[in-house]
């Protein structure tokens, strides 16, 4: 067909003329390995699929893929559905039609759309008993012309296809003719839905398929109702309904194909559609406003439930799930309106209780059953409801539904049960993987469950449990008593049970369990760790489960569990912990020089999702470690709370076999296994200094009664253990400064210190800037600069400390100039570090910058270089850092001066950025720099703005004159809003990159 000039694209990298890609004359790029030179669509399809040269095959499809966009596409993909081609063929010409008909619609001229159609119809009608793929994709391309036509060009699209697909004189036999037509009636919505029309387009068009559904709803309703019509039309009319009716029909349109759907849920064969068009009629947001429609439908889901006891009781997996997804639908989308309908509250009840029966439906998830994971969504869509009534109306529905909730606790908790450890034995570890996850889920909902029971449902698991380990009449089974103890750890984790008057009793009973399980341990460690918080209101209680946590910190099994509860514990409970330091720190220290948790076993810790140690997350990089981490830092916090002398005394014993040890690997030459030796012991120490806080800086927030003990007078004990290892660390350094890795271990350990002692850290200032200075001349780390950044939020404001902290900052900058005009591309991590660094000190100590020897000229123009830079990181560090300098104009005289000299270069790289040269996700912080320029130096950025935007194409070639100037004056008007900012430049940004209106940037 005739169409509008269209410029092809390069047939690849290399090819010196542009290809012209036709069946008979168009010639292969000449780096291809094949002999032949014509032909080359179907020697490239050929190529693809049958040649076993991958870099072949991936050359093929790129031309390919440039082919299908080519203006002689239109041409060569007839030719290409010619019967004397094999499928494969076929479909890609199919394949080309829909490309160029969805994205290249403009390029048709209009009096060639009715010669286009009649092609298609053509086509379809030929493959209506040929290849089901290529069919397939024709009706798509047939579908995306009659979205592009509607309403306008073919205002009646849906009603001619029907008319012509049902007319009498076609070769093709009624039920190919039937089946074609239900394909294309098919994939029109789903088109509709992936198309690419713009917004106001897709608004016309979606009224217009919504008329258009009275020329579909009944055909689809007379041959599935039809006796005659064979199984494979009547599920093709499935598939066609569950996909109009995403269009958002109204439901009471659907009535009678819902119905229709329902009586088909019978025939096996048919389930799946039918499940399918139920599920999707139901679950449209709109459908809530047809009460009367979603009434008629309760009792049909009702009637589903013996086929769905028979499909469970014959193991039936498939035809449970899909019942369980028709009463789930139904209940989660709908049951506000359902729950309004107070008179119909009998049929709703039974629909409750019918999805707590797909909950509770037997046997082991995943392995037995699939289904019971689908309702639990719904049990929090049914409490948030029933609470969100006014509180007469509520009080009738929790009256109705606390019986229930009571019944799904424990259906909940016989499903959280393990299986026998034989049957566990035989799963697979993805299906042990998918039961923590479900396990999980469980536990969340029964979180949420507490707002609707309160404090009974503490009661109620306690009774159980009471009742499980006191009865003398037949032994109880491990796992009926972790599922209990687990509820308890699921709400005790989330909802404050200090005002509890049944925790004391469950404290007083988990020694009584008889633990002989690993899964049971593991829940007893975690739920005592739930209840640290108790604990520590009610420290009487410590003794009677502490010896549980140490003896089972022996166990490399638990290690996980044990350790984070242990913890915890420290953690909440510390100032009622020196009695039990000595115990503590032995039972510890032991466990350390065992080495027992160091490797994880492969499959422990099945049941529990990860415990939440955000709070002080260990630096460690090795993950097999972790838990040795987790232990010192138990430590840290428990020796918080101890006198001085106790705790040097503690420290000494604790990290005395460490040092030594450190102190031979000092001596030794440098190797892969003893570079792992000594950043597991800095990880160690690293750990330590995090929490061992005695001034409590970490309880100034929670308020003055909570620090139980006086602030220690002389000496911190982390800064005498850190004076005296502070030569051995200078001399590991020494061996290992190339080392990344072990450079930062050593600034962990200092880094943690200054974050956790603060004030206290003083007098180790002085030889820590003196250390950082010497490692940064020699060998440049991001890690000393992150670390010198800590120095001066900390101290630079301290007249004491400012001399050796502004010499650090000046020498660290000094030798990072240098490093730029080396060439600081390798280096991302350390000119996103000296950024912060530079923002830090202006922000702190501006001070800084009034010092001579600092070139701020240089630093600027490094910054400058910075913003150009491909990491995101990188950038952000350097926008934050003008931010930071702009408004320091006026204060810091060389600031001034070098904004005044060099201002506008920083605009131009501004601006080249904003026109394209950075990613979109950073339009943002550059808008920050506008912002700060136009508040701070307004009559520089008027001048300079303007004269930027003069230069023709800048800063970029799609920007009129008037699009700049526009621009530009938004800019210098908006000196307050910086919302309003950031919106302009993502604006001015999207017509640089020609993306301004497209439905690509809709969102953004």
């Amino acid at each position: 067909m005739e169409r509008r000039e269209e410029q092809p694209g390069a047939a690849g990298a290399g090819a010196a003329p542009a290809l012209d890609f036709t069946v008979e004359n168009v010639e292969k790029d000449p780096e291809w390995p094949a002999p032949a030179q014509s032909c080359a669509v179907l020697q490239a399809l050929h190529q693809l699929y049958y040649d076993p040269n991958i870099e072949n095959k991936n050359l093929a499809q790129k031309w390919l893929m440039q082919a299908q966009v080519s203006p002689q596409a239109w041409h060569f993909s007839w030719q290409l559905l010619q019967p004397d081609k094999v499928p494969e063929i076929q479909y890609f010409g199919a394949s080309a039609l829909h490309i160029k008909i969805s994205r290249y619609w403009s390029d048709i001229p209009t009096d060639q759309y009715e010669s286009l159609k009649a092609q298609l119809f053509t086509q379809i009608t030929r493959f209506a008993s040929g290849s089901k793929i290529v069919l397939t994709r024709l009706c798509v391309a047939l579908a995306s012309l009659a979205l592009s036509m509607m309403p306008d060009a073919w205002p009646c699209a849906v009603a001619d296809m029907v008319r012509l697909f049902q007319a009498e004189d076609s070769p093709v036999d009624g039920q190919g003719r039937c089946l074609a037509l239900l394909e294309l009636l098919t994939v029109l919505p789903e088109e509709f839905q992936t198309s690419r029309l713009p917004q106001y387009r897709k608004s016309l068009v979606r009224t217009s398929l919504a008329v258009e559904c009275g020329a579909v709803f009944p055909l689809l309703e007379q041959l599935l109702q039809q006796p005659s019509s064979p199984s494979c039309v009547r599920q093709k009319v499935l598939k066609c309904f569950s996909s109009w009716v995403q269009l958002e029909v109204p439901l009471q349109d659907c009535e009678a194909l819902i119905q229709a759907a329902f009586a088909a849920l019978q025939d096996s064969e048919l389930f799946d559609s039918s499940v399918e068009a139920i599920v999707n009629a139901i679950s449209q947001p709109d459908a809530q406003r047809y009460v009367n429609t979603l009434l008629k439908l309760i009792p049909l889901v009702l009637g589903l439930q013996d086929q769905l006891r028979q499909a469970v009781q014959n193991g039936d997996m498939e035809t449970s799930h899909g019942i369980c997804r028709i009463a789930v639908a139904l209940g989660e989308n709908h049951s506000r309106a359902l729950l309004d309908q107070v008179e119909h509250w009998q049929s709703f009840l039974a629909l409750v209780n019918m999805i707590m029966f797909c909950t509770g439906i037997p046997g082991h998830f995943p392995v037995n059953e699939t289904t019971s994971s689908l309702t639990l969504t719904f049990w929090y869509t049914l409490q948030d409801d029933i609470l969100s009534f006014e509180a007469e109306k509520q009080a009738v529905y929790q009256q109705v539904y606390r019986p229930v909730y009571f019944q799904l606790v424990d259906v909940l908790l016989h499903k959280a049960q393990f299986p026998s450890d034989e049957e566990y034995g035989f799963w697979s570890s993805d299906e042990k993987e998918q039961f923590r996850i479900y396990r999980v889920d469980i536990s969340d909902t029964l979180m949420y469950v507490y707002e609707m029971l309160g404090a009974e449902l503490l009661s109620n698991l306690y009774d159980k449990l009471g009742r499980l380990l006191t009865s003398s009449e037949e032994p109880y089974s491990w796992q009926h008593t972790e599922a209990l103890l687990y509820g308890f750890q699921s709400i005790a984790e989330t909802i404050d049970v200090n005002y509890s008057d049944v925790v004391p009793g469950l404290i007083g009973l988990i020694p009584r369990i008889s633990i002989s399980n690993v899964q049971l341990a593991d829940t007893v460690m975690f739920t005592i760790g739930a209840l640290s918080e108790w604990l520590a209101d009610h420290p009487v209680m410590i003794n009677s489960v502490l010896p549980l946590v140490l003896h089972a910190l022996g166990n490399p099994e638990l290690s996980i569990s044990s350790v984070s509860t242990l913890k915890k514990i420290c953690r909440e409970c510390k100032y009622d912990l020196p009695p039990y330091a000595a115990n503590i720190v032995a039972v510890s220290q032991d466990v350390l020089m065992k080495q027992i948790h160091k490797n994880l076993p492969q499959e422990v810790h099945s049941s529990h999702p990860q415990p939440d140690m955000s709070r002080t997350d260990p630096p460690c990089s090795a993950p097999q470690t972790s838990q040795c981490m987790w232990l010192m830092q138990a430590l840290g916090f428990l020796l918080s709370a101890l006198q001085v002398e106790e705790i040097l005394k503690n420290l000494h014993s604790l990290i005395s076999p460490y040092i030594q040890q450190l102190e031979k690997l000092a001596e030794e030459i440098p190797n892969p296994s003893n570079k792992l030796a000594i950043v597991h012991i800095l990880g160690l120490l690293s750990n330590l200094f995090t929490t061992l806080d005695v001034s409590h800086h970490e309880d100034d927030h929670e308020g003055p009664e909570l620090r139980k003990l006086p602030v220690p007078q002389g000496p911190n004990p982390v800064v005498v253990v850190l004076q005296q290892v502070f030569q051995l660390i200078q001399k590991v350094l020494s061996k290992w400064l190339n080392d990344a890795q072990v450079v930062e271990a050593v600034c962990a350990i200092f880094e943690k210190s200054v974050k956790t002692l603060l004030d206290d850290f003083a007098p180790m200032v002085p030889q820590l800037c003196e250390m950082l200075g010497r490692m940064y001349s020699t060998i440049p780390q991001a890690s000393a600069l992150d670390l010198t950044r800590q120095l001066v939020h900390i101290f630079a404001h301290e007249p004491a400390h400012f001399p050796p902290i502004e010499a650090l900052f000046l020498l660290v900058t000094s030798v990072t100039l240098t490093l730029f005009q080396q060439g600081p591309r390798d280096h991302p991590d350390i000119v996103d570090s000296f950024m912060q660094l530079l923002a830090q000190a202006l922000k702190r100590k501006p001070d800084l910058f009034l010092c001579e020897r600092l070139d701020v000229k240089a630093v600027f123009q490094c910054a400058v270089l910075a913003l150009k830079f491909p990491e995101a990181p990188t950038v952000k560090a350097s926008c934050g850092f003008f931010t930071e300098l702009l408004p320091r104009c006026g204060e810091v005289e060389p600031v001034g001066k070098v904004v005044q000299e060099d201002g506008r270069m920083l605009l131009i790289a501004v601006l080249e950025a904003i026109g394209g040269q950075a990613s979109r996700s950073l339009m943002d912080c550059f808008a920050d720099i506008l912002f700060a320029l136009n508040k701070h130096c307004f009559s520089l950025l008027s001048v300079w703005i303007k004269e930027a935007l003069q230069s023709p194409g800048f800063p970029s070639a799609r920007l009129s004159p008037e699009q700049k100037d526009t621009f530009s004056q938004q800019i210098l008007r908006e000196r307050v809003n910086k919302r309003r900012v950031k919106e302009m430049v993502k604006e001015f940004t999207l017509l640089c990159r020609g993306l301004h209106g497209t439905d690509y940037t809709a969102d953004y």
